[in-house]
This record gives C-alpha cells, structure tokens and sequence, in this order.
C-alpha cells in the first residue's frame, strides 16, 4: 500500500539523517529501525516494565539496578525490536527511576542499540524520559481522554523531543469499543495531530484496543473482528500511519487453558498483520505457530474471531472443556488429553457429558486421606473435612497431630500456591474457614487428653490502633497468618497503647502489628513505637493498613524504635516477613531492613528538599480564578437540612463501584474488566459470585440498616481560604477552613483550594454549599461477630467489605439526587453508573480525610452543623473516624467548574497560619496534618 510513496534515505548511526521527506516509521536506539513493508512483525519487548514484570519491580524497588539492565538484556538477546519501560508503581519515584534506569541503557550499547518505548500514564514521568533517551524513542502513549487542549499540548511536546507516538482509540467518552467509535476516534486524533500540530504522519501508532473474545456476552462477539477491520480501515484511509496493540488481552477468556490460548493468541496475530498491524506487544511464550495449531482447533478459534455464527462461542468452550484438569491434590491426571492425530471430537457436547464432569468433580474423594485433606482445604470444600478429620483421628495416636500432620501438610499446600502467585486471598480465607471447621471438631478431644496442645510457628499480636474503627484489611492478614499456624491474638479496633503493651507482656507475643486506615491512626501508631522502645520490647513491630507506606513507616515510626520496623502493604507478604522475622537466624535479615529503612529514609528527606513550594502569599495570588460576574449560580430548591431513615438498600446496588471491592480482597483490576482478567479473572469471578450471594441476603432479610442526613446552605468564602455557611436567618453558622496547594507549578497552573469553588463575600453574590453524611453500617458489627462465631472469616470479612461498597454506593445515589433534586442545578443529568464512577458529573462531593481536604478536624464541623450524631446515631471517635465505619461523610460544592484535585504537600507557614485559623496549636495541627507537611 505505502511503496509508491516511500523515498529512501541514507541512515546514518549518530542522528538517523534523512536526505528527503521520510514516508515510513523509522526509530532508533543506537541504531535505525525502519519500518517498512517488507518488515516482518516489529516486536516490543515489555519485561522492563514495573507493572508487567514482578521481577522487575523487584529490581528497581531495591535499587538493583545493575540486575534490572541484564532483564532489559535479555529482551534484546531475546529478539525484541523495541524495548518498553515503565516505572508506575505507587511507592517508586517514578520519575527519578526512569530517568536514572534510562541513562544506564545509554552506557550499554548493547541494550543502547535498540530503540525505546517511554510507557507512563503520568506525563511528568514521559517528559522526563524523552529528556535523557537517546535516538528517536516511542512515547506510550497520548489520547483524547483528557480533551483537545491536552491532547495538542502533550503531541506538541512529543515532536519538539523527536520521538513517535502511541494514540489510544480513548476519547472523553472512554475506549473506544466498536468498530465505528475506533475509526471516529483514529481520524480525529489523526486530523489533529497532522493538520494542527504537524505531526509526521508515519510517527503515529494507532493503538485501537485489542479485548477479549468468547467471554459469553453478546456485546463481545465482534471484538476481534472489529479490531481487524478498524486495523485495516486506518491503513487504508489515515496515510502512513501505524497500527499496534497488546496480543494477549484477546485471549484472557480461556487463562488457564495454554492450548486454546496460545491458538487464540496465533490466529489473532496472523489475521491482525493480515489487515496491517505492524508493531505490538506479543509474548513468544503465549503463541503457537499458526501452521501447526491443529485444523479443528483453529476452525473453531477463526469461527469465533470473525463471528461466524451464534455457536461459535459455545463450540469453542465446549472444546476447552475437553481439556480441563483433575482437581489439585488427586495426584492423578484426569486430564483430557489431546490425542496424536488430533484434539479429538470439538462439535456440541458428548454424550452423557454432565455424568461425565460430575464424576471428574467428585473423582478426589477416591483418593487417599491426606490428598483429600489437602484437596479440601486448597479448594475451600468444608462439607467431607468432619469425615475426613475424624478417619484422620482414628489413624492417629493423638487427636493434636492430626492439626500438626495432616492438616498443616495442606496449609502448607495452600501457603506455597499463595505465595507462589497460584492461589489468591479470598481463596485462602475460604481455605481457613475450612481449617477452622477442622480444628473446633478436633478441640475436644485434645482437651480431653492430658497435656495435648497446639504447637504453633509464633505468637502474634494485631491490633487497630487508638481512634481507628477499619479492620477489614487487619483481619484478612490475621486469617493468612492463621493458616499458616501463627498463633493470632486479635485485640480488636479502637485499641489504646496501654492496652497494646500490657497484652504484649503479658502473653508474651514474638510480633505486634498495627493497622490503621485513618490520618490520625499514623501518629498513633508513633506513640505506640515510643511506648514499645520505652517498656524496653524486644520484638519486631509491623506496620499495616490504608494510609500508611513505607516511607512513613521509615521516616516517623522506625527512628522511635531501636528493634526491627517493617511496613506491609498487602496480606501475600505477610507470611514471608513473618517467616523471615521469626527464624532464628534473623540477624541478616534485621539489619537488612534496617539499613534498606534508613536509605530510604535519607533518599525521601533528601527528594522532599528538592521541590520548590511557593509561601503561601504567592499561593493564594495564584488561586483557581472563577469569573463570578457570568457563573450562574443556581440557588437549592430546598436549603436546610434533611433526614433519610429506613432506606431500601436495594436502591443502591445500580450505584456500586466493585472495583474497590476487588482490591480489598487483593485481587487488583478495574471491573468488569477483571472478570476477564489473565491471572486473576477465575477467582474475581467466584468471588463476586459468593458477594452477590450475601448482598442479596442483605436486601431480602435487612440484614443492614441505612441512613442519611444532608444539609443545603447559602455560603461564602472569606479570607482567600475559608468558608463562612448561614443558617435560614442569614447568621454565620459555622466556617469551614480550607487548605490551599503551594507545590510551585509552571505559569498559568493555580494553587488550588475548595474555597476556590465559593463566590467570595466581596463579589455580593450568594452562592451555596452543602454536607452531608451516609451510613450502611448498622448490623454490620453483630453480623461479622455472628459469622466469626460460626468458623467463617469469609462471610465475616464479606459483610464488612460489602457494606463498605454500599456506603460509598449510598453516598453516589443522594449526591445524585442533591444534584438532580434538590439542589437541582443538574436537573437533566443522565448519567452510567460507569459515568459516575469516572465522577462526569457537575460538581463535587470531596470528604475530610481524602487529598483535596485532608484535614479530619472538618468532621466536627459537619457535625455540628448537621447535628448528625443525634439525628442519625453516626458517632465520631477521638481520632475522627466515623462508627459505624461503613460510613461517608463530605461536602457537596455545585460550582460547574469545581474540581478534585490532591492538596500535596504544604509548608511551615501555611501550617501555622491553619493553626491560627482554627485556633489551636502548632503542634495540634501537624499531629493532623503531618503527611502532608513537607519537612
């Protein structure tokens, strides 16, 4: 298609020197890549990046940066053509970390010689890699997600750099997920990028969204196929430019399945470079050769791929069920197999198929009593583990070594699939309900038997720290440290650091661990640091939960305590440290974390100093400006406060955001979409199974109580950065104190502050406010109580994490209603739930606690504005976190042009000038504003 228009040049190594205009994509690392076509498949090698790449990150987040060049080695030795880098990882310096890891490619001209693929979601972090990368690079990757202005400023930027680009078929409606919507998408972000910016046609790589096939949904039918026809719809149509994409997405319906994957994956290649993709992400180790997958195989994948009737999909599950595995600990394989001359018979279903899959199902329980045993407590099956505990009885000489043999001979089972990456947290809780079961069965009889006791791997105290009523993520880590055999000694939430010390001793534990979710719970937890150092403790001290990170940890907590401190960000660690800290040759391993700790600590300190922060004079000079002569500002159908009680929960589960509800339970992905997902799809989807279970038990029987209470009032802000809220009569009521950003931006960027979004009192105009507080917590406690009883810390943790999702669904619905109703300034609003969580709305609804107000102490003035203790029985702890925790509190702000935005960190004189604002002390402000101090 491209020859005629294609001019040869002459390259050289230096500076890829073109003699006339250059028609094809053409790339370089140390030397040139010329796509041309003649070129075979360009292939991008990804293992360099943190978010692919577990090994990696490993790497990079130990500073190991001279074993992280040998994994980027391997990429080229390996045949890559393109070498793709990412550093997105929460607790990374993601800028700091390309910048360094891509100046060592430079040294390495055997890495150097391959070009670079710069991959970020965060600009900052793609302009600083352009900046140092040598050659001409890929930036992966601009879209239209954030708007035209955007777009155009970030493809600007990219040709003044000299580099080509990856377009994502993403608009400010979201991915593209059509045939139509890909091409409207391309030919825009095409026509801009050539006749606006003046961007290289033969620069640009069109990313159009590769998704799943066979997933059983009538929506997903023509994905393949419409990603074929966009493909070759752009080549024909958008001149020289290029089409690229991620090869295994289209095959995560069938993870688990590497022959139907791997035959998915070939032919979807085959046919995409057919239609013209020329570059893309392909693993080698997920792809068959397309001549050898077998011809009733590949018949049924290009059925599917093209749409080829409505059996398509049924006839290739029915073909992968052919090739399900036995269940884990038979120790057989029950496996169907493909034969010699073929996959065997693929059309409709055998006969007596379901007899079939029944016998497959129950065939574990023909094998022999440990592998039962283990098969139970892996796949969480509790109704056979009685019988199976008590033949294990029988056979034994003491009912204790049941627990010590053949019970903790599958714990281990399940400890080594978790830790391995094989088995994921709700699978494991399941697994400790089943261990549970067991152990109650057993208790009596080792009761009975003089001087019969457990003997466990270590002693363990957790607690949720003084303030703090979140346990949600405390208890799972208690369940996977439980199943491992550490003794748990659980004190609950809300616990004082007397209470914490006192237990210690007295129970003589070998680890404390702290968790937390709140602001305040951080400083907490620094008390308790000093109260251990004080008492003399001995005993390495873990720190977990929400808010806290590794650089708190090691900043505030780990000077106050001269024994090991180590932060925990999720539960498939836990049992690692714990393992590692309780073996008695420790001593390496202790002054590791130490020495990694006070690096770190240095590093953070060091990186703090380096921003330029504005005073906070110049900040407010540089507040979001709003014309308030022309903003309409709309007054609420009704001002004053209202009460909801006796809510319908069922009114809320339209409104549920699930992905959250995922991450609680450590399985990370955005829904639906991790229903499908490669590694974790298969257990996401049993999970929300057994969720949609109890939520439906929730709304049949009210198992859970919901309340509201919301207030409208006329507002103005005083002062740049207070906002003064009248009641009816025109009285100041209450003033709520807002907190302004002063990191120093680039010219025309404000300091922003929520009293930004409130027309002044100088300008004479009345503008409004609202706040307001939900609840769906109520029963919640006595019902994880109830389940706990019952040996069932899955049902226990589920309720608490799906009445969590119900609040924060309760307080999207009465925003939605504030906004439609009675505020009524979005009176027409229609509105996707998806659209909701991606906040489209007008307005905001930002909470004391979170990134724009971090300040908790603005709770107390919602409350006493809306008397919301009396009124709907939601209660403030010392700290400031709500009880029932399953609860919501925050403000609403009207203004079209209000937006959430992180208030990062702040200076000395604006913390004093808060401090003065609210009428407290210095050191009482930092206590609640620490982590956002930054000194």
């Amino acid at each position: 298609m491209l020859e005629e228009d294609a001019i040869k040049t002459k390259v050289d190594v230096a500076g890829l020197r073109e003699t006339a205009v250059q028609k094809y994509l053409t790339l370089s690392g140390l030397e040139p890549l010329v796509v041309t076509p003649e070129s075979n498949f360009i292939n991008v090698g990804e293992r360099t990046n943190v978010t692919g790449s577990k090994k990696f990150l490993r790497l990079i987040k130990a500073d190991n940066y001279d074993e992280a060049l040998s994994v980027a080695r391997d990429q080229v030795e390996g045949g890559a053509q393109i070498l793709d880098v990412n550093m997105d990882e929460g607790m990374l310096d993601g800028k700091e970390a390309m910048v360094k890891f891509l100046n060592l490619i430079a040294s390495e001209p055997d890495i150097a010689r391959i070009p670079l693929m710069i991959d970020s979601s965060k600009w900052e972090i793609i302009e600083a890699g352009l900046q140092v990368a040598q050659g001409k690079c890929v930036v992966n990757s601009i879209s239209l997600k954030e708007g035209e202005t955007e777009f155009k400023r970030q493809a600007t930027l990219v040709k003044r750099y000299g580099a080509a680009v990856i377009v994502m078929a993403f608009d400010e409606n979201g991915q593209a997920d059509t045939y139509q919507r890909r091409i409207d998408i391309c030919k825009r972000s095409y026509d801009i990028l050539v006749n606006e910016v003046h961007f290289a046609p033969q620069d640009i790589i069109f990313d159009p969204n590769i998704f799943p096939v066979a997933t059983g949904m009538d929506e997903h039918r023509l994905n393949a196929l419409d990603f074929f026809k966009a493909t070759k719809w752009i080549r024909k149509n958008l001149p020289y430019a290029n089409v690229s994409g991620g090869v295994s997405n289209v095959s995560f319906s069938f993870r688990g399945n590497t022959v139907v994957r791997e035959a998915i994956n070939s032919a979807f290649l085959y046919h995409a470079i057919q239609h013209g993709m020329n570059l893309g992400i392909v693993n080698p180790a997920m792809l068959e050769v397309y001549d050898e997958i077998p011809k009733d195989l590949l018949q049924l994948v290009e059925d599917v791929l093209f749409d080829r009737g409505e059996e398509a999909t049924q006839k290739l599950l029915d073909f992968a069920e052919e090739l399900m595995d036995a269940p884990v600990g038979t120790g057989r394989d029950l496996s169907v197999r493909a034969s010699a001359g073929g996959f065997g018979r693929v059309g409709g279903r055998a006969s007596g198929r379901n007899a079939d899959r029944m016998q497959l199902a129950n065939a574990w329980r023909d094998a022999s009593l440990q592998e039962r045993i283990s098969h139970a407590l892996v796949k969480g099956i509790d109704g056979f583990i009685i019988e199976d505990v008590e033949e294990a009885r029988l056979a034994s000489g003491k009912p204790i070594e049941v627990i010590e043999g053949n019970l903790m001979i599958g714990m281990n089972v399940v400890g080594d699939l978790f830790g391995s990456g094989k088995m994921f947290l709700p699978q494991v809780v399941k697994s400790a309900r089943v261990m549970k079961k067991a152990v109650a069965y057993l208790q009596p009889f080792i009761e009975a038997e003089k001087g019969g006791k457990q003997e466990f791997a270590g002693k363990i105290l957790m607690a949720t720290v003084k303030g703090d009523v979140h346990d949600i993520g405390k208890n799972i880590v208690s369940v996977v440290l439980g199943c491992n055999n550490y003794e748990i000694i659980d004190l609950g939430v809300m616990v004082p650091p007397e209470k914490i010390v006192e237990t210690a001793i007295r129970e003589n534990v070998d680890i404390i661990g702290l968790s937390g979710l709140i602001t305040p719970s951080l400083d907490e937890m620094v008390y308790v640091s000093k109260s251990l150092e004080k008492q003399g403790f001995k005993i390495p001290l873990i720190i977990g939960g929400a808010t806290t990170s590794r650089a708190h940890t090691s900043v505030k907590i780990a000077p106050n305590y001269s024994n090991t401190v180590v932060h925990i960000n999720d539960a498939s660690r836990a049992v690692t440290v714990v393992g590692d800290l309780l073996n008695k040759n420790n001593k390496v391993y202790k002054e590791q974390i130490r020495e990694e700790y006070d690096k770190f600590r240095e590093q953070f300190l060091k990186r703090g100093k380096k921003k330029d922060y504005r005073t906070i004079e110049d900040a407010r000079k540089r507040k979001f400006e709003i014309d308030w002569n022309t903003s309409e500002l709309i007054k609420p159908k009704h001002l004053g406060i209202q009460v909801l009680e006796d809510f319908d929960l069922k009114k809320l589960e339209e409104f549920i955001d699930w992905s959250p509800f995922f991450r609680s339970w450590d399985l990370h992905g955005k829904y639906p979409d991790i229903l499908e997902d490669e590694v974790v799809g298969e257990q996401a989807v049993e999970l929300f199974k057994d969720a949609k279970v109890l939520l439906n038990r929730i709304f049949d029987e009210e198992l859970l109580e919901a309340k509201a209470i919301f207030g409208l009032f006329a507002a103005n802000s005083i002062n740049d950065d207070d906002i003064e809220v009248y009641g009816q009569d025109g009285k100041h009521d209450v003033r709520f104190l807002t907190l302004r950003q002063q990191l120093q931006k680039r010219d025309g960027v404000p300091n922003i502050a929520l009293a930004d979004f409130i027309a002044p009192k100088s300008s004479g105009k009345e503008d409004y406010m609202g706040c307001f507080c939900v609840t769906t917590g109520f029963g919640c406690e006595a019902l994880a109580k109830e389940f706990q009883t019952n040996l069932d810390d899955y049902n226990s943790i589920m309720i608490k994490a799906l009445a969590d999702r119900l609040a924060e669904a309760f307080a999207e619905y009465l925003h939605k209603e504030v906004r439609t109703n009675h505020w009524g300034y979005a009176k027409n609003e229609s509105l996707s739930n998806a659209d909701l969580i991606k906040e489209s709305y007008k307005g905001i609804r930002p909470a004391p606690g979170y990134p724009a107000c971090p300040d908790h102490l603005e709770k107390s003035t919602i409350w006493k504005l809306l008397n919301v203790e009396e009124r709907i029985g939601v209660k403030l702890t010392e700290s400031l976190a709500m009880w029932p925790s399953a609860s919501v509190s925050g403000y609403y702000f009207g203004n079209p042009e209000a937006k959430y935005f992180g208030l990062g960190k702040i200076t000395d004189d604006q913390l004093k000038d808060y401090a003065k604002r609210r009428g407290i002390s210095n050191e009482e402000a930092e206590k609640w504003l620490s982590p956002n101090l930054a000194t």
